[in-house]
């Protein structure tokens, strides 16, 4: 008698794993599934079955979820033709979703393909094994919601004792043993910025010098904004750990005292436009709106404050928006650019021909002014101009100064004379023995 023609079945084994713990085995988890599933294909060499070459693992991805590389592969060689069975140790192994599989389960049945689970036997082509695999998939699925709810539980009760439970390592600590650890001179940095808020009150100014020094978080990259007010408001920093709004005593080590926490919040509360206001009247910027770096664009002004000393400075826009190379000239000091321009404003005011120049448009607005009037009102400037008030002292370089051009030769100052009529009326009515601060 002739033997049966027994058909052919290209068998191919899926194995997963939800953690990466143990994979750097040589001998790990996917390979004794891998050995079960082979050695079971084996066994059913009379039927036909025989196993593919590829090899279908999937090493640290939850079965939660079908964005999987190894079963993405899988899929595709399904739906052209090169698979027959897909053996897997158990079903959890290919999906823990009752959804998901009834996904899988439509591309297998679309494909004539069988599915099997060589410790749950039962075959997917049969109304009874359908019954069996949904079961399964209800069991598998109720399983991963339960130890999704413990888990959760352990993080609450965990957190409630102060305890680290892992995310993002914030600057100012590093993690030993699963706790959280202070690292001194990223503290150092934490406690700096701190300070420097309550004596500058504006996130924007702070982030200007913080960048302008290149300071940078736990990343190494430049802070920006955001980042200084979740570091400003990350309660780890004063020693609690934080649950769903709720903080409880850390077991970590605080950096910031909680005095110095109330200070930086009880300015954090504050509208930030007052804070803006306020921060604009303490920092005099001569030149804000006149001074432009060698790219053409506008410099900004900032400061920053060491030993208890005020150091201001204008920085490129170029290397607050983008990057420290972005400008050639990232920075001056503010008070030897505006030393430079004042100096260039003082020498335009004792200039014989602008003196008459002046006189010759005054005249005309002001009645009874002689040129002698108008040359002792302009030297009147030099004697009074620290006397005046810093919002006094802007008015009158916006009003002479037309533009200041920075470039790694030195600075172009562009003076325009059109405002000194207006400056005259003002000099005028001030007595030479008059000083504006008294």
């Amino acid at each position: 008698m002739k033997k049966p023609i027994v058909r052919k079945l290209r068998c191919a084994v899926y194995t997963r794993k939800s953690s990466e713990e143990g994979l750097e085995q040589e001998f790990n988890s996917l390979d004794a599934q891998r050995e079960a599933c082979e050695a079971y294909i084996a066994s059913q060499k009379a039927e036909g079955w025989m196993l593919v070459p590829d090899r279908y693992d999937d090493g640290g991805i939850s079965g939660a979820t079908l964005e999987r590389p190894a079963l993405k592969r899988l899929l595709a060689d399904i739906e052209t033709q090169r698979v027959d069975v897909v053996v897997v140790y158990k079903i959890d192994r290919l999906s823990r979703a009752l959804m998901d599989f009834s996904k899988l389960v439509d591309v297998f049945d679309r494909n004539s393909v069988t599915f099997v689970s060589i410790t749950q036997s039962f075959n997917t082509t049969t109304s009874m094994g359908r019954l069996t695999l949904n079961i399964l998939l209800s069991f598998a699925q109720f399983e991963r919601e339960v130890i999704g709810e413990r888990i959760r539980d352990k993080v609450a009760a965990s957190r409630k004792k102060g305890m680290w439970m892992g995310g993002f390592v914030p600057l100012g600590y590093d993690v030993k043993d699963r706790k959280l650890v202070v690292n001194k001179a990223e503290a150092a940095t934490v406690c700096m910025i701190f300070q420097r808020f309550i004596k500058i009150g504006s996130a924007t100014e702070l982030v200007r010098e913080l960048r302008a020094e290149g300071v940078t978080g736990k990343q190494g990259k430049l802070v920006d904004k955001g980042y200084v007010y979740k570091l400003l408001n990350n309660r780890v920093y004063v020693g609690q750990a934080v649950h769903k709004g709720t903080a409880y005593p850390g077991e970590h080590q605080a950096i910031v005292s909680q005095s110095l926490w109330d200070k930086v919040h009880g300015i954090i509360v504050q509208s930030p436009r007052h804070r803006a206001n306020l921060t604009r009247t303490q920092t005099p910027a001569l030149l804000k709106g006149l001074i432009f770096g060698p790219t053409g664009r506008a410099m900004t002004p900032t400061h920053t404050r060491r030993g208890g000393k005020l150091y201001r400075y204008y920085v490129s826009t170029d290397v607050l928006k983008r990057d420290a190379e972005a400008c050639p000239v990232r920075r001056v000091p503010a008070a030897e650019i505006e030393s430079a321009v004042i100096d260039q404003v003082r020498g335009l005011l004792r200039s014989p021909e602008i003196i008459v120049r002046t006189w010759r448009i005054a005249r005309q607005a002001l009645d009874g002014l002689s040129e002698a009037d108008v040359r002792e009102a302009l030297e009147r400037l030099d004697p009074l101009w620290d006397e005046l008030f810093p919002a006094e002292q802007a008015r009158i370089v916006q009003l002479l100064v037309e533009r200041v051009d920075i470039s790694m030769e030195g600075a172009d100052i562009r003076l325009r004379t059109q405002g000194l009529t207006s400056l005259v009326a003002d000099l005028s009515a001030i007595q030479p023995d008059q000083r504006r601060a008294a």
